[in-house]
């Protein structure tokens, strides 16, 4: 391991190595990993992996049988098959090279159960630059924006495929668009706030291939009790609801904000 990386045991026994000056494990990735249902034989492709962290949480909990990690910087996807070895799973974690622009059914060989996507928030010009080119390319939509992980994700799922997406509400509009355009039908979605008084920081979507029209909302996840002075910011020290204690424990989510179909 050189000295621009780090090496971190994270949730589900994980032993993930990062780049010191990159994006590193985060919320959204975990919540993104603990809203995908389980489906114990299934297929994925996980969109823009970068350390391929939301593939090795998925697997440590039996949510798919095997996953390729898409990846178009070449660094990164050298860091996904030494985690997929560190940890175990290289007979289950394999590394797709390439714009997602370009991703196919015909060149993965097949089409797929379970699509996941973490991908860039930000449009190519918008928000700061990055001192970091490989940290600017994560989070800006430079090699591709959002409707283009939904036309990845619909020409690579099968119908009936889901596809579980976590984004920015400001965006939402934009995702909404995306999915419909690529005939993925959102069918579950929870905002994601800090505390119950504050506004929504992230929004989690679940979406099937060539479904029909129907759309659960859940209850609003709320990650940290609420200062009373302050309802917008988390309490000092910062304690944790009891819905986040859950998710971090179990690595899904409680039954209320699982919609209709519990079961996956």
């Amino acid at each position: 391991m050189s000295d621009k990386e780090r090496r971190d045991f994270v949730n589900e026994n994980i032993t993930l190595t990062q780049k010191a000056d990159g994006l590193t494990f985060g919320t959204d990735a975990y919540l993104l990993a603990a809203y995908v249902k389980p489906k114990a034989k299934a297929r994925a492709v996980d969109l823009g992996s970068g350390t391929g962290i939301i593939p090795l949480l998925c697997l440590a909990r039996g949510k798919f049988a095997s996953c390729v990690a898409a990846e178009i910087q070449p660094a990164f996807g050298e860091l996904i098959l030494r985690n997929a070895e560190e940890n175990g799973v290289t007979h289950r974690l394999t590394l797709w090279t390439g714009d997602v622009r370009e991703l196919t059914a015909a060149k993965l060989g097949y089409e797929v159960d379970i699509v996941t996507a973490n991908p860039p928030y930000m449009t190519a010009h918008g928000g700061a630059a990055n001192a970091h080119e490989e940290k600017y390319i994560a989070r800006h939509e430079v090699h591709g924006g959002i409707f283009d992980f939904c036309a990845a994700a619909g020409r690579i799922l099968k119908h009936g495929g889901r596809f579980y997406c976590v984004f920015r509400p400001d965006r939402l509009s934009d995702l909404m668009a995306a999915m419909r355009e690529a005939r993925l039908e959102p069918k579950r979605m929870t905002f994601v706030h800090a505390t119950y008084g504050a506004i929504p920081s992230m929004v989690l979507i679940e979406a099937t291939k060539g479904a029909a029209p129907s759309m659960t909302v859940t209850p609003p996840l709320c990650l940290w009790e609420e200062d009373h002075q302050n309802p917008a910011k988390p309490a000092q020290p910062m304690v944790s609801t009891s819905d986040n204690d859950y998710i971090y424990a179990h690595c899904r989510f409680p039954d209320r904000f699982l919609g209709g179909n519990r079961q996956g």
